[in-house]
């Protein structure tokens, strides 16, 4: 019997000395977990033994555990890159659509050549649905999709509106608008311009010049005069809005309106009006709309785009005071395709993707799962886990909620291996395993005395 136990002590110490030179094998594996070999011993009596006489049998391997306890975090400069801080697991499965989830804190993801998110191994990152305000629609496992990280957004818009605010320098040198140039900075004022898309998306440059006029129907400190222009081609103002440019109505010879905003060229503008406190009263037409783009008006538009495509100029409560020349708003609501610029992920694991064309758009949430007992998890390679019967269900959820960490988005969680404790382990296996060799070596010292005895 004594030959038994010796070989059972030297097979608990073969048993640490391996999960200790596997803990050392990994020191550098992200997202690794340590283990532990734990021992019990050996007893067996009987109800005809005397238990006080009794001797053990040895030792035997009841488990080796895992220890979840968190890593360090290194930080990378890799924007795909997540650390958990605190509790959860990743949740990742080999092919797009199966639920056969597997469970991991490594967070070296990357993006494969169908634009999900995959670990090193080529298993699908699983996030979360969101809607258009980033907030999930569901969250439970079996909603989890692969998330995919789309290179483009969106369709080509048409900018159908401009929004400009500014101030016009009251004090600003008289001007007459017949001899606007927009050749010629010395026949305007101001000038500010803003990009904007056809319908196939191609971008234009639209201008405005403001000139402070000298005489005329709109004469006076509180009339300004805008010209418009895209790409630099002359753009009318739509007539049909209420603006005359001098056109007689009523027969009398006089021209009806105060609209008479028109250069020697035949360019066509609006006339902005403000009190004497400086504040915008309205406009002349009183809807700023262009004519068609591509028809009856610039002609600026390319092959295949829309041509009756027109803006329309809001001008947002603009001021006339005395004070330099300044655009303080300037919007339009056209857009082109987006081209993927940059990827962010928010520690409530939301991923947004922005892109060239100036639009963010929020593509999923990372799930995070729980287990009851993380100790029981099967280990699957990869440093990965599945569910087990011993771990108890996966609890899904969002990160930064209830029990779940937070997510770090450019960093690595460590392996949580002390290297320094593992020498130290691995010495005393050594010794265990040098003090049981002995032991079997005394007990064959011993049988052959006894088989030399004569």
């Amino acid at each position: 019997m004594s030959f038994n136990i010796a070989l059972s002590g030297i097979s608990a110490a073969q048993k640490d000395l391996n999960t200790t030179a596997n803990n050392i094998a990994n020191v550098n594996t992200i997202g690794f977990k340590e283990s532990r070999a734990e021992f019990a011993d050996v007893y067996a009596n009987s109800i005809f033994s005397n238990s006080k006489t009794a001797v053990g049998g040895g030792a035997t391997t009841t488990q080796v555990a895992q220890q979840f306890q968190q890593g360090s975090l290194q930080f990378t400069s890799n924007s795909l890159d997540m650390a958990i801080s605190g509790g959860g697991f990743f949740v990742t499965a080999s092919e797009v659509g199966t639920q056969d989830h597997s469970f991991t804190r490594a967070g070296a993801f990357k993006v494969n050549s169908e634009s999900f998110m995959t670990d090193s191994a080529g298993n699908f990152l699983q996030g979360f649905p969101v809607d258009a305000d980033g907030n999930s629609t569901s969250v439970s496992l079996s909603s989890t999709v692969p998330i995919k990280i789309p290179d483009t957004a969106g369709s080509p818009v048409k900018t159908s509106n401009v929004g400009l605010q500014m101030n016009l320098n009251v004090g600003e040198s008289a001007l007459d608008p017949a001899n606007f140039d927009p050749n010629d900075p010395d026949t305007f004022n101001n000038s500010t311009s803003v990009t904007i898309y056809d319908s196939l998306g191609e971008s234009h440059i639209m201008t405005t010049y403001f000139v402070k006029p000298t005489d005329g129907a709109y004469t006076g400190e509180s009339n300004w005069v805008a010209f418009y222009a895209v790409d630099g081609e002359q753009v009318d103002i739509d007539q049909a809005n209420g603006g005359s440019y001098g056109v007689d109505t009523t027969g009398d010879g006089i021209a009806d309106g105060t609209a008479l905003a028109e250069n020697a060229s035949g360019w066509k503008g609006s006339v902005l009006k403000f009190n004497d406190a400086g504040a915008y009263t309205g406009s002349d037409p009183a809807t700023v709309e262009t004519v068609e783009l591509g028809v009856n008006g610039a002609n600026v538009l390319g092959p295949g785009a829309d041509g009756t495509q027109k803006v329309t100029l809001g001008f947002n409560n603009p001021t006339q005071y005395a004070s330099p020349f300044e655009v303080t708003e300037l919007t339009q609501d056209g857009t082109t395709v987006g081209r993927l610029t940059n990827v962010g992920i928010g520690e409530d694991g939301l991923v947004t993707a922005s892109y060239s064309n100036g639009t963010t758009e929020p593509l999923a949430r990372v799930a995070l799962v729980r287990f009851a007992n993380e100790q029981g998890l099967t280990q699957v390679g990869n440093t990965s886990w599945k569910a087990s019967l011993d771990s108890g269900a996966a609890l899904a959820g969002e990160a930064n909620s209830g029990t779940f960490g937070g997510i770090r988005s450019s960093a690595l969680e460590q392996s949580n291996v002390d290297l320094t404790t593992e020498l130290v382990d691995l010495i005393s296996a050594q010794r265990n395993f040098q003090a049981n060799s002995r032991t079997l070596e005394v007990n064959n010292t011993l049988n052959q005395s006894i088989l030399q005895i004569r």
